[in-house]
């Protein structure tokens, strides 16, 4: 069987690379250096080559995802970080640089929540889920932070001893509209958890509700941060600003992101 064939044992990165490209994997050779490396035996490798050709998304594939210099561990089921919500991280160290107390709201893996406490060195860091399998995969990633992570809606999961508290609320939140779910790259779509990616009929519903409850929990000059698509963007600050937040929104053409920012009083 030809080495490119993704069913075969693959015995050398050639063989991998091609493999992967063959499966039109576009970085075929960053991913099979990650994969090698992973790998413990033969049989794993072949393993792991075949679910990535078959389009499990590579961080599941290899059970982490690169996070701000941090290795995230991924479980299946759980949501992959993006690199774009790195610019969410450092628009809260930003604008919060000396902030106590974290929650990262809708944690998925808790790389945000792991990425902010491993920056401020000592802040008091709470995780909130409603998905028991991100609870579960944020738990083992926040523990070398010694963060809490709770499971439940939104702020219903956080401890009531947090209200005007909260330093830096960072709130992922899902915002693909609903009738677009379907239109999503098939890793996402067939992967990762639709309560991680649907955000309702214009995908702004978790953000409003965010965005409606946040002053209670923020500290006086405590900020809530929230990504968004260009497109979402002005009625994103609409509910913050209408919520009595003061609202920024702000861009990185490098990372095709976009976050609202909203500061207490």
């Amino acid at each position: 069987m030809p080495p490119s064939s993704p069913s075969s044992t693959p015995a050398s990165r050639e063989s991998v690379v091609a493999a992967l490209r063959s499966a039109g994997c576009v970085f075929a050779e960053d991913e099979a250096e990650l994969i090698l490396a992973t790998a413990r035996t033969p049989d794993e490798l072949t393993a792991m080559v075949d679910r990535r050709a078959t389009g499990v998304p590579l961080e599941l594939v290899v059970g982490w995802a690169e996070f701000r210099g941090l290795r995230i561990t991924v479980d299946p089921g759980v949501f992959v970080p993006r690199r774009r919500t790195e610019f969410l991280v450092e628009q809260a160290l930003a604008h919060a640089p000396d902030a106590a107390v974290v929650v990262d709201l809708c944690c998925g893996s808790g790389a945000v929540g792991a990425a902010l406490a491993d920056a401020l060195d000592g802040a008091e860091l709470h995780a909130a889920d409603i998905d028991p399998a991100a609870v579960r995969c944020a738990r083992r990633n926040v523990a070398a932070f010694a963060g809490h992570v709770h499971a439940g809606d939104l702020f219903e999961a956080l401890p009531k001893r947090l209200r005007g508290r909260v330093d830096i609320l960072a709130a992922n939140v899902p915002y693909v509209p609903s009738a677009e779910v379907g239109l999503l790259p098939a890793e996402a779509r067939d992967h990762e958890p639709l309560v991680a990616l649907d955000g309702g009929s214009d995908g702004l519903d978790v953000l409003r509700r965010v965005a409606a409850e946040a002053p209670r929990w923020l500290a006086p000059g405590g900020c809530l941060l929230v990504e968004t698509s260009e497109r979402q963007a002005p009625a994103a600050v609409d509910a913050f600003t209408r919520s009595g937040l003061t609202t920024r929104l702000f861009g990185s053409e490098e990372l095709y992101a976009n976050v609202v920012v909203g500061v207490g009083t």
